[in-house]
């Protein structure tokens, strides 16, 4: 037996909200029922995106990195960027990739206050940039909640 865990955690939701919720008394715990039921669909949901949300995001900030190397003409922080830049995800499994977007968002912050401090055209557009990944990565990780 392959158990896939999304289709696990559909039904699961669907029998908490579906079957269990509605038997459950007093009515005030059929609400606690129903929204287990709605963290097993974001559950799902995250499940689902997981890898593919965190390589994503992870390519983004390393082509953010490139632009960066560009902006900032010396010192660590340019050197620490364009090493970032080159690497890749090797390992997929979602800790890793995790653990490595704390570690890129972290020097991606870095990377903003030192553009923010540098008043070129190429620094402004950078800016922006990076702006814009920050408001994509919202949007990846924002949950759909489909089924309401």
């Amino acid at each position: 037996m392959k158990p896939d865990p999304t289709r696990v955690l559909e039904h699961t939701m669907v029998a908490l909200m579906g079957e269990i919720a509605p038997a459950v008394q007093p009515a005030y715990r059929q609400s606690s029922v129903s929204a287990l039921g709605a963290m097993l669909l974001c559950v799902r949901e995250e499940f689902d995106r997981a890898v593919a949300r965190r390589v994503e995001e992870n390519a983004a900030i390393r082509s953010l990195f490139v632009g960066g190397g560009r902006v900032i003409q010396e010192g660590s922080l340019r050197d620490r960027l364009l090493v970032a830049a080159d690497e890749t995800d090797p390992d997929l499994h979602v800790p890793a990739l995790e653990a490595r977007n704390q570690q890129l968002r972290a020097l991606l912050v870095e990377l903003h206050a030192a553009v923010e401090a540098v008043e070129t055209p190429e620094a402004r557009a950078l800016d922006e940039a990076i702006w814009a990944e920050l408001r994509a990565e919202t949007d990846r990780r924002r949950l759909t909640l489909q089924a309401f």
